[in-house]
């Protein structure tokens, strides 16, 4: 990608990035306060977003979608640009919580298109791994409380639904505490996750180059978080309590159970 291009998109980016910070406190229940902000934060980075795109086709000639870095940042400014237009139509708030964060991803993953120079310090490489790492356990920690609370959950209304009495059910929490602990760890593991994905793009990308998009356990990592993504947007926004939210929950754990696995243990069968 032209250097021009490549800087409004990562200065687009960052403006994204208010967005998702705005999805995150929403998440964590302290609502509406960063709308407003993160809202003409977003309209920036569209604008810049697509002066990026301008220049990227400007200065190669063609349509900009001639490889991958090109096409997901035309299809987050797409994506972008059409809840631009349904917001002012109908003013939804709600749909920014899965938006913003999905719109500043892609767009981040965009932006790491075009090489870097290697690590200046190793001690900085390892460092940023570290925290990379310590990120993603203390996420799925999150998220394996969550799968516990939604099994849980899932067993206690069985049996309430066939009103049985059980030892095991007297032992269990109320329903309504299991639900308010799934979207507890729900929120914690989001915003842990969140941030591990994006500093392990930011470190694969500098570790390998425009090579690292093509990774098996990079594409495995992103599916993950979008699914994680999706838990998140409806049980906030959609409303999603109870039997659905844990079903979904423990999908979500499976998933991050093939993300560890690609990373770790299928790792030589999934690199051949």
């Amino acid at each position: 990608m032209h250097e021009m291009s490549v800087l409004w998109l990562r200065v687009a980016a960052v403006l994204y990035a208010v967005g998702l910070i705005h999805a995150i406190l929403t998440i964590l229940k302290r609502r509406a306060k960063l709308f407003r902000l993160a809202f003409i934060t977003f309209c920036g980075g569209l604008t810049l977003h697509f002066v990026s795109i301008v220049e990227e086709a400007a200065y190669t000639g063609h349509f900009p979608a001639n490889n991958f870095y090109e096409s997901i940042s035309l299809c987050a400014y797409l994506i972008g640009l059409l809840y631009l237009l349904v917001y002012l139509r109908h003013h939804v708030e709600t749909l920014s919580a899965f938006v913003f964060p999905l719109v500043f991803v892609m767009t981040l993953v965009g932006a790491l298109g075009s090489p870097v120079g290697s690590w200046s310090d190793p001690k900085v490489r390892d460092t940023w791994l570290l925290a990379h790492v310590t990120l993603v356990l203390a996420g799925y920690a999150a998220m394996l409380l969550m799968a516990v609370a939604s099994v849980a959950y899932l067993i206690q209304e069985r049996q309430l639904k066939r009103k049985r009495a059980s030892i095991f059910l007297d032992r269990l929490p109320p329903l309504g505490v299991l639900d308010g602990l799934i979207s507890t760890s729900m929120a914690a593991g989001f915003l842990l996750i969140t941030l591990a994905v994006i500093a392990g793009s930011i470190w694969a990308f500098i570790e390998s180059g425009t090579r690292w998009i093509t990774q098996p356990k990079i594409v495995v990592s992103l599916v993950t978080w979008v699914f994680y993504l999706l838990l998140v947007f409806l049980r906030v926004s959609a409303g999603w309590r109870g039997r659905k939210a844990a079903v979904m929950s423990i999908v979500v754990l499976g998933c991050s159970a093939l993300t560890w696995a690609a990373h770790v243990g299928l790792r030589p069968m999934l690199t051949r």
